[in-house]
Protein backbone atom coordinates (compact mmCIF):
# COMPACT_ATOMS: atom_id res chain seq x y z
CA UNK A 1 0.00 0.00 0.00
CA UNK A 2 2.82 2.41 0.81
CA UNK A 3 4.50 1.56 -2.48
CA UNK A 4 1.29 2.55 -4.32
CA UNK A 5 0.95 5.72 -2.22
CA UNK A 6 4.52 6.76 -3.07
CA UNK A 7 3.64 6.57 -6.77
CA UNK A 8 0.70 8.92 -6.16
CA UNK A 9 3.01 11.38 -4.38
CA UNK A 10 5.44 11.12 -7.33
CA UNK A 11 2.64 12.19 -9.65
CA UNK A 12 1.61 15.14 -7.48
CA UNK A 13 5.18 16.47 -7.14
CA UNK A 14 6.10 15.98 -10.80
CA UNK A 15 2.91 17.82 -11.78
CA UNK A 16 4.11 20.63 -9.49
CA UNK A 17 7.34 20.93 -11.51
CA UNK A 18 9.69 18.70 -9.54
CA UNK A 19 11.80 15.79 -10.84
CA UNK A 20 12.97 12.61 -9.13
CA UNK A 21 16.49 12.92 -7.67
CA UNK A 22 18.97 10.08 -8.29
CA UNK A 23 20.08 9.88 -4.63
CA UNK A 24 19.40 11.51 -1.23
CA UNK A 25 22.56 13.64 -1.35
CA UNK A 26 21.42 15.52 -4.47
CA UNK A 27 17.78 15.94 -3.41
CA UNK A 28 16.07 19.17 -2.35
CA UNK A 29 13.19 17.25 -0.75
CA UNK A 30 13.23 13.80 0.84
CA UNK A 31 9.93 12.26 1.88
CA UNK A 32 9.87 9.07 3.96
CA UNK A 33 6.65 7.09 3.51
CA UNK A 34 5.88 5.23 6.71
CA UNK A 35 3.91 2.38 8.27
CA UNK A 36 2.64 2.08 11.85
CA UNK A 37 1.34 -1.46 11.72
CA UNK A 38 4.22 -2.85 13.82
CA UNK A 39 6.93 -1.46 16.05
CA UNK A 40 9.71 -2.81 13.85
CA UNK A 41 8.47 -0.75 10.90
CA UNK A 42 8.52 2.43 12.98
CA UNK A 43 12.01 1.66 14.34
CA UNK A 44 13.33 1.50 10.78
CA UNK A 45 11.82 4.93 10.07
CA UNK A 46 13.39 6.52 13.15
CA UNK A 47 16.79 5.16 12.11
CA UNK A 48 16.33 6.43 8.56
CA UNK A 49 15.36 9.91 9.76
CA UNK A 50 18.50 10.08 11.90
CA UNK A 51 20.57 9.19 8.82
CA UNK A 52 18.86 11.98 6.89
CA UNK A 53 19.63 14.44 9.69
CA UNK A 54 23.30 13.83 8.95
CA UNK A 55 22.75 14.72 5.28
CA UNK A 56 20.86 17.83 6.33
CA UNK A 57 23.89 19.09 8.25
CA UNK A 58 25.75 19.43 4.96
CA UNK A 59 22.71 20.73 3.06
CA UNK A 60 20.81 23.24 5.15
CA UNK A 61 18.27 23.81 2.35
CA UNK A 62 17.15 20.18 2.38
CA UNK A 63 13.50 19.60 3.33
CA UNK A 64 12.73 16.29 5.05
CA UNK A 65 9.18 15.07 5.45
CA UNK A 66 7.30 12.08 6.81
CA UNK A 67 4.25 10.72 5.00
CA UNK A 68 1.63 8.11 5.78
CA UNK A 69 0.44 6.28 8.86
CA UNK A 70 3.33 7.05 11.20
CA UNK A 71 3.01 10.75 10.35
CA UNK A 72 -0.60 10.76 11.49
CA UNK A 73 0.13 8.76 14.63
CA UNK A 74 3.11 10.58 16.16
CA UNK A 75 3.15 14.00 14.49
CA UNK A 76 3.98 15.96 17.66
CA UNK A 77 6.92 13.84 18.70
CA UNK A 78 8.41 13.65 15.24
CA UNK A 79 8.43 17.44 14.75
CA UNK A 80 8.79 19.00 18.19
CA UNK A 81 10.57 16.51 20.45
CA UNK A 82 12.96 14.96 17.93
CA UNK A 83 13.20 17.90 15.48
CA UNK A 84 13.91 15.47 12.64
CA UNK A 85 11.52 16.68 9.95
CA UNK A 86 10.08 19.82 8.37
CA UNK A 87 6.73 18.54 7.12
CA UNK A 88 4.32 15.83 8.26
CA UNK A 89 1.65 14.60 5.87
CA UNK A 90 -1.05 12.05 6.65
CA UNK A 91 -2.24 9.47 4.09
CA UNK A 92 -5.25 11.55 3.01
CA UNK A 93 -3.35 14.84 2.54
CA UNK A 94 -0.90 14.09 -0.28
CA UNK A 95 -2.54 16.67 -2.58
CA UNK A 96 -1.53 19.32 -0.06
CA UNK A 97 2.22 18.56 -0.23
CA UNK A 98 3.12 21.41 -2.68
CA UNK A 99 1.47 23.96 -0.37
CA UNK A 100 3.17 22.48 2.68
CA UNK A 101 6.56 22.65 0.94
CA UNK A 102 5.91 26.34 0.25
CA UNK A 103 5.24 26.87 3.97
CA UNK A 104 8.59 25.29 4.78
CA UNK A 105 10.29 27.69 2.35
CA UNK A 106 9.03 30.46 4.63
CA UNK A 107 10.86 28.88 7.56
CA UNK A 108 7.91 27.18 9.23
CA UNK A 109 7.15 23.57 10.03
CA UNK A 110 4.13 22.29 8.08
CA UNK A 111 1.57 19.65 9.07
CA UNK A 112 -1.57 18.19 7.53
CA UNK A 113 -2.77 14.88 8.94
CA UNK A 114 -6.52 15.34 8.48
CA UNK A 115 -8.33 12.15 7.54
CA UNK A 116 -10.99 12.16 4.83
CA UNK A 117 -14.22 10.29 4.23
CA UNK A 118 -13.95 10.77 0.45
CA UNK A 119 -10.30 10.85 -0.67
CA UNK A 120 -9.28 7.93 -2.89
CA UNK A 121 -6.87 9.74 -5.31
CA UNK A 122 -8.94 8.16 -8.09
CA UNK A 123 -8.13 10.96 -10.57
CA UNK A 124 -4.35 10.84 -10.06
CA UNK A 125 -2.33 8.68 -12.43
CA UNK A 126 0.53 7.17 -10.38
CA UNK A 127 4.08 7.78 -11.67
CA UNK A 128 6.12 4.59 -11.36
CA UNK A 129 9.79 5.48 -11.06
CA UNK A 130 10.87 2.36 -9.15
CA UNK A 131 9.92 -1.31 -9.23
CA UNK A 132 10.77 -3.98 -11.77
CA UNK A 133 8.66 -2.72 -14.69
CA UNK A 134 6.89 -6.09 -14.78
CA UNK A 135 4.51 -6.12 -11.82
CA UNK A 136 2.66 -3.21 -10.23
CA UNK A 137 0.22 -2.31 -7.47
CA UNK A 138 -3.16 -0.63 -7.88
CA UNK A 139 -4.98 0.71 -4.82
CA UNK A 140 -8.73 0.06 -5.08
CA UNK A 141 -9.86 1.40 -1.71
CA UNK A 142 -8.57 3.14 1.39
CA UNK A 143 -9.18 2.84 5.11
CA UNK A 144 -10.77 0.09 7.19
CA UNK A 145 -13.95 -0.33 9.23
CA UNK A 146 -13.12 -3.63 10.92
CA UNK A 147 -11.61 -2.28 14.15
CA UNK A 148 -9.58 -5.36 15.11
CA UNK A 149 -8.37 -4.70 18.63
CA UNK A 150 -4.64 -4.93 17.75
CA UNK A 151 -4.70 -2.79 14.60
CA UNK A 152 -4.00 0.92 14.28
CA UNK A 153 -4.99 1.19 10.59
CA UNK A 154 -8.55 2.55 11.16
CA UNK A 155 -7.02 5.37 13.21
CA UNK A 156 -4.21 6.21 10.78
CA UNK A 157 -6.03 5.64 7.45
CA UNK A 158 -9.64 6.35 8.41
CA UNK A 159 -12.89 4.78 7.29
CA UNK A 160 -13.37 2.55 4.24
CA UNK A 161 -14.05 4.17 0.89
CA UNK A 162 -13.75 2.63 -2.55
CA UNK A 163 -12.43 4.04 -5.81
CA UNK A 164 -14.84 4.17 -8.74
CA UNK A 165 -14.58 0.98 -10.78
CA UNK A 166 -13.95 2.88 -14.03
CA UNK A 167 -10.92 4.71 -12.61
CA UNK A 168 -9.38 1.40 -11.51
CA UNK A 169 -9.97 -0.24 -14.89
CA UNK A 170 -8.49 2.81 -16.64
CA UNK A 171 -5.31 2.50 -14.54
CA UNK A 172 -5.08 -1.23 -15.27
CA UNK A 173 -5.53 -0.57 -19.01
CA UNK A 174 -2.69 1.95 -18.84
CA UNK A 175 -0.43 -0.58 -17.12
CA UNK A 176 -1.30 -3.16 -19.77
CA UNK A 177 -0.51 -0.66 -22.53
CA UNK A 178 2.85 0.05 -20.86
CA UNK A 179 3.76 -3.64 -20.92
CA UNK A 180 3.17 -4.64 -17.29
CA UNK A 181 2.38 -8.33 -16.91
CA UNK A 182 1.08 -8.54 -13.34
CA UNK A 183 -1.16 -6.31 -11.21
CA UNK A 184 -1.91 -6.64 -7.50
CA UNK A 185 -5.12 -4.95 -6.34
CA UNK A 186 -4.73 -3.46 -2.87
CA UNK A 187 -7.02 -2.64 0.02
CA UNK A 188 -7.14 -3.12 3.78
CA UNK A 189 -10.11 -5.43 3.14
CA UNK A 190 -10.61 -5.87 -0.58
CA UNK A 191 -13.75 -7.95 -0.25
CA UNK A 192 -15.46 -4.89 1.24
CA UNK A 193 -14.96 -3.05 -2.08
CA UNK A 194 -18.20 -1.42 -3.23
CA UNK A 195 -18.89 1.04 -6.04
CA UNK A 196 -22.64 1.25 -6.44
CA UNK A 197 -23.71 -2.24 -7.54
CA UNK A 198 -20.10 -3.20 -8.32
CA UNK A 199 -18.54 -5.63 -5.84
CA UNK A 200 -14.98 -6.90 -5.59
CA UNK A 201 -15.93 -9.92 -7.68
CA UNK A 202 -17.35 -7.58 -10.34
CA UNK A 203 -14.07 -5.67 -10.32
CA UNK A 204 -11.93 -8.81 -10.60
CA UNK A 205 -14.12 -10.05 -13.45
CA UNK A 206 -13.79 -6.79 -15.39
CA UNK A 207 -10.05 -6.48 -14.67
CA UNK A 208 -9.31 -10.00 -15.89
CA UNK A 209 -10.96 -9.25 -19.25
CA UNK A 210 -8.80 -6.20 -20.03
CA UNK A 211 -5.88 -8.34 -21.21
CA UNK A 212 -5.78 -12.14 -20.84
CA UNK A 213 -1.95 -11.94 -20.77
CA UNK A 214 -1.89 -9.78 -17.62
CA UNK A 215 -2.35 -11.76 -14.42
CA UNK A 216 -3.93 -10.48 -11.23
CA UNK A 217 -3.44 -10.90 -7.50
CA UNK A 218 -5.10 -9.11 -4.57
CA UNK A 219 -4.36 -8.30 -0.95
CA UNK A 220 -5.80 -8.52 1.59
CA UNK A 221 -9.24 -10.06 2.00
CA UNK A 222 -10.91 -10.70 5.36
CA UNK A 223 -12.10 -14.20 6.35
CA UNK A 224 -15.39 -12.84 7.68
CA UNK A 225 -16.98 -12.12 4.29
CA UNK A 226 -14.97 -13.83 1.56
CA UNK A 227 -17.37 -14.26 -1.41
CA UNK A 228 -17.92 -17.71 -2.92
CA UNK A 229 -18.48 -16.21 -6.39
CA UNK A 230 -14.90 -14.87 -6.34
CA UNK A 231 -13.56 -18.39 -5.73
CA UNK A 232 -15.45 -19.73 -8.74
CA UNK A 233 -14.22 -16.80 -10.85
CA UNK A 234 -10.58 -17.48 -9.88
CA UNK A 235 -11.04 -21.15 -10.78
CA UNK A 236 -12.47 -20.16 -14.17
CA UNK A 237 -10.05 -17.41 -15.27
CA UNK A 238 -6.44 -18.42 -16.10
CA UNK A 239 -5.10 -14.91 -15.45
CA UNK A 240 -6.52 -14.71 -11.90
CA UNK A 241 -3.72 -16.22 -9.83
CA UNK A 242 -4.33 -19.38 -7.80
CA UNK A 243 -3.06 -17.67 -4.67
CA UNK A 244 -5.01 -16.19 -1.76
CA UNK A 245 -3.63 -14.36 1.25
CA UNK A 246 -6.17 -15.00 4.02
CA UNK A 247 -5.05 -13.60 7.43
CA UNK A 248 -5.90 -15.79 10.42
CA UNK A 249 -3.91 -13.88 13.10
CA UNK A 250 -4.54 -16.63 15.71
CA UNK A 251 -5.86 -20.17 16.03
CA UNK A 252 -8.09 -20.26 19.11
CA UNK A 253 -11.60 -18.87 19.55
CA UNK A 254 -10.67 -17.07 22.78
CA UNK A 255 -7.78 -15.23 21.09
CA UNK A 256 -9.87 -14.39 18.03
CA UNK A 257 -12.54 -12.94 20.31
CA UNK A 258 -10.00 -10.72 22.13
CA UNK A 259 -8.61 -9.64 18.78
CA UNK A 260 -12.15 -8.79 17.63
CA UNK A 261 -11.87 -11.10 14.64
CA UNK A 262 -15.52 -11.98 13.81
CA UNK A 263 -15.06 -15.65 12.94
CA UNK A 264 -14.24 -18.86 14.78
CA UNK A 265 -11.46 -21.34 14.20
CA UNK A 266 -14.02 -23.75 12.73
CA UNK A 267 -15.36 -21.13 10.32
CA UNK A 268 -11.86 -20.20 9.21
CA UNK A 269 -10.90 -23.83 8.56
CA UNK A 270 -14.15 -24.36 6.67
CA UNK A 271 -13.28 -21.38 4.44
CA UNK A 272 -9.78 -22.63 3.63
CA UNK A 273 -11.16 -26.10 2.87
CA UNK A 274 -13.68 -24.53 0.49
CA UNK A 275 -10.90 -22.56 -1.23
CA UNK A 276 -8.92 -25.73 -1.88
CA UNK A 277 -12.02 -27.58 -3.03
CA UNK A 278 -13.13 -24.92 -5.55
CA UNK A 279 -9.63 -23.94 -6.76
CA UNK A 280 -7.49 -27.07 -7.17
CA UNK A 281 -3.84 -26.34 -6.41
CA UNK A 282 -4.55 -22.99 -4.77
CA UNK A 283 -1.73 -21.60 -2.64
CA UNK A 284 -2.64 -20.04 0.73
CA UNK A 285 -0.74 -17.59 2.90
CA UNK A 286 -1.60 -15.89 6.17
CA UNK A 287 -0.66 -13.38 8.87
CA UNK A 288 0.06 -14.64 12.39
CA UNK A 289 0.61 -12.67 15.61
CA UNK A 290 2.55 -14.29 18.47
CA UNK A 291 2.17 -13.10 22.05
CA UNK A 292 -0.99 -11.00 21.84
CA UNK A 293 -2.39 -9.68 25.14
CA UNK A 294 -3.14 -12.46 27.61
CA UNK A 295 -2.04 -15.26 25.29
CA UNK A 296 -1.73 -18.55 27.14
CA UNK A 297 0.38 -21.53 26.19
CA UNK A 298 -2.81 -23.34 25.18
CA UNK A 299 -3.82 -20.47 22.88
CA UNK A 300 -0.32 -20.43 21.37
CA UNK A 301 -0.63 -24.16 20.69
CA UNK A 302 -4.00 -23.46 19.06
CA UNK A 303 -2.25 -21.18 16.57
CA UNK A 304 0.41 -23.82 15.93
CA UNK A 305 -2.16 -26.53 15.24
CA UNK A 306 -4.24 -24.25 13.00
CA UNK A 307 -1.18 -23.51 10.86
CA UNK A 308 -0.37 -27.20 10.62
CA UNK A 309 -3.94 -28.14 9.73
CA UNK A 310 -4.22 -25.54 6.97
CA UNK A 311 -0.70 -26.18 5.68
CA UNK A 312 0.13 -22.67 4.49
CA UNK A 313 2.44 -22.19 1.54
CA UNK A 314 3.66 -18.92 3.06
CA UNK A 315 3.11 -17.01 6.30
CA UNK A 316 3.94 -13.54 7.60
CA UNK A 317 4.69 -14.03 11.28
CA UNK A 318 5.27 -11.33 13.90
CA UNK A 319 5.47 -10.80 17.64
CA UNK A 320 2.71 -8.54 18.93
CA UNK A 321 3.68 -4.89 19.36
CA UNK A 322 1.34 -2.58 21.22
CA UNK A 323 -0.11 0.33 19.20
CA UNK A 324 -1.51 3.42 20.89
CA UNK A 325 -5.20 4.25 20.34
CA UNK A 326 -6.16 0.65 19.57
CA UNK A 327 -8.73 -1.20 21.71
CA UNK A 328 -6.01 -3.57 22.92
CA UNK A 329 -3.97 -0.59 24.13
CA UNK A 330 -6.98 0.86 25.96
CA UNK A 331 -8.56 -2.33 27.29
CA UNK A 332 -5.90 -5.03 27.64
CA UNK A 333 -2.41 -5.32 29.07
CA UNK A 334 0.58 -6.20 26.91
CA UNK A 335 1.43 -8.83 29.50
CA UNK A 336 3.27 -11.59 27.60
CA UNK A 337 6.97 -11.22 28.50
CA UNK A 338 9.28 -10.40 25.59
CA UNK A 339 11.29 -13.60 25.95
CA UNK A 340 8.09 -15.68 25.76
CA UNK A 341 6.92 -13.74 22.68
CA UNK A 342 10.26 -14.43 21.00
CA UNK A 343 10.18 -18.11 21.91
CA UNK A 344 6.63 -18.57 20.63
CA UNK A 345 7.41 -16.67 17.43
CA UNK A 346 10.49 -18.83 16.92
CA UNK A 347 8.38 -21.98 17.32
CA UNK A 348 5.81 -20.67 14.84
CA UNK A 349 8.48 -19.78 12.26
CA UNK A 350 10.32 -23.08 12.69
CA UNK A 351 7.15 -25.11 12.18
CA UNK A 352 6.12 -22.99 9.18
CA UNK A 353 9.49 -23.52 7.48
CA UNK A 354 9.01 -27.28 7.86
CA UNK A 355 5.48 -27.04 6.41
CA UNK A 356 6.73 -24.99 3.46
CA UNK A 357 9.52 -27.43 2.74
CA UNK A 358 7.06 -30.34 2.80
CA UNK A 359 4.65 -28.54 0.49
CA UNK A 360 7.43 -27.50 -1.89
CA UNK A 361 8.73 -31.08 -2.07
CA UNK A 362 5.35 -32.13 -3.47
CA UNK A 363 5.94 -29.66 -6.33
CA UNK A 364 8.91 -31.65 -7.73
CA UNK A 365 8.01 -32.88 -11.19
CA UNK A 366 5.14 -30.41 -11.63
CA UNK A 367 5.03 -27.68 -14.28
CA UNK A 368 4.40 -23.99 -13.51
CA UNK A 369 4.05 -20.75 -15.42
CA UNK A 370 6.65 -18.30 -14.09
CA UNK A 371 6.77 -14.57 -14.78
CA UNK A 372 10.45 -13.58 -14.99
CA UNK A 373 11.13 -10.64 -12.65
CA UNK A 374 14.91 -10.37 -13.00
CA UNK A 375 18.27 -11.93 -12.36
CA UNK A 376 18.60 -14.36 -9.47
CA UNK A 377 20.23 -12.87 -6.38
CA UNK A 378 22.72 -15.74 -6.20
CA UNK A 379 23.82 -16.11 -9.83
CA UNK A 380 23.97 -13.96 -12.97
CA UNK A 381 23.44 -17.17 -14.95
CA UNK A 382 19.95 -17.64 -13.54
CA UNK A 383 16.70 -15.69 -13.46
CA UNK A 384 13.95 -15.68 -10.87
CA UNK A 385 10.25 -15.03 -10.89
CA UNK A 386 6.98 -16.06 -9.33
CA UNK A 387 4.68 -18.90 -10.14
CA UNK A 388 0.95 -18.39 -10.47
CA UNK A 389 0.81 -19.67 -6.86
CA UNK A 390 3.19 -16.89 -5.71
CA UNK A 391 6.23 -19.08 -5.10
CA UNK A 392 9.70 -17.90 -6.05
CA UNK A 393 11.24 -20.06 -8.79
CA UNK A 394 14.85 -19.93 -9.97
CA UNK A 395 16.09 -21.40 -13.27
CA UNK A 396 18.79 -21.04 -15.98
CA UNK A 397 18.78 -17.71 -17.80
CA UNK A 398 19.11 -18.91 -21.42
CA UNK A 399 17.67 -16.05 -23.53
CA UNK A 400 14.77 -15.23 -21.20
CA UNK A 401 14.08 -11.58 -20.49
CA UNK A 402 12.36 -9.75 -17.64
CA UNK A 403 8.63 -9.88 -18.33
CA UNK A 404 8.66 -13.22 -20.15
CA UNK A 405 6.30 -15.99 -19.15
CA UNK A 406 8.23 -19.28 -18.97
CA UNK A 407 6.95 -22.80 -18.46
CA UNK A 408 9.21 -24.61 -15.98
CA UNK A 409 9.46 -28.03 -14.39
CA UNK A 410 10.30 -28.09 -10.68
CA UNK A 411 13.39 -30.25 -10.00
CA UNK A 412 14.28 -29.34 -6.40
CA UNK A 413 13.40 -26.90 -3.64
CA UNK A 414 14.17 -25.21 -0.36
CA UNK A 415 11.54 -24.03 2.12
CA UNK A 416 11.48 -20.65 0.34
CA UNK A 417 12.34 -21.37 -3.32
CA UNK A 418 11.51 -23.74 -6.14
CA UNK A 419 14.51 -24.84 -8.23
CA UNK A 420 13.35 -25.42 -11.79
CA UNK A 421 14.28 -26.42 -15.32
CA UNK A 422 12.98 -24.09 -18.05
CA UNK A 423 10.88 -25.75 -20.75
CA UNK A 424 9.83 -22.93 -23.07
CA UNK A 425 8.83 -19.30 -23.32
CA UNK A 426 5.03 -19.19 -23.53
CA UNK A 427 1.90 -17.18 -22.70
CA UNK A 428 -0.90 -17.52 -20.17
CA UNK A 429 -3.33 -18.61 -22.90
CA UNK A 430 -0.93 -21.18 -24.38
CA UNK A 431 0.14 -22.63 -21.02
CA UNK A 432 -3.34 -23.03 -19.55
CA UNK A 433 -4.83 -24.07 -22.89
CA UNK A 434 -2.31 -26.90 -23.01
CA UNK A 435 -2.92 -27.69 -19.34
CA UNK A 436 -6.67 -27.89 -19.91
CA UNK A 437 -6.22 -30.08 -23.00
CA UNK A 438 -3.81 -32.38 -21.14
Amino acid sequence: MNFADSEIVNSILIEDGMTVAPDPESADVILVNTCSIRENAETKVWNRLKELKTIKKTNSDLTVGVLGCMAERIKDRIIEEENLVDIVVGPDAYRDIPRLLAEVDDGRKAVNVLLSLEETYADIAPVRTTGNGVSSFVSIMRGCDNMCSFCVVPFTRGRERSRPLESILKEIQQLSDEGYKEVTLLGQNVNSYKDGENTFTTLMDAASLINPEVRFRFSSPHPKDFPDDLLYLIAERPNLCNYIHIPAQAGSDSMLERMRRPYTRKQYLSLTEKMREIIPGVSLSTDIIAGFCGETEEEHNGTMTLMKEVGYDLAYMFAYSERERTLAYRKFEDDVPEEIKKRRLSEIISQQMEIQKERNLTEIGTHHLVLVEGTSKKSEDQVSGRTDTNKIAVFDRRDFQKGDYVEVEVTDCTSATLIAKPIRKTTISEFYGAAVEA
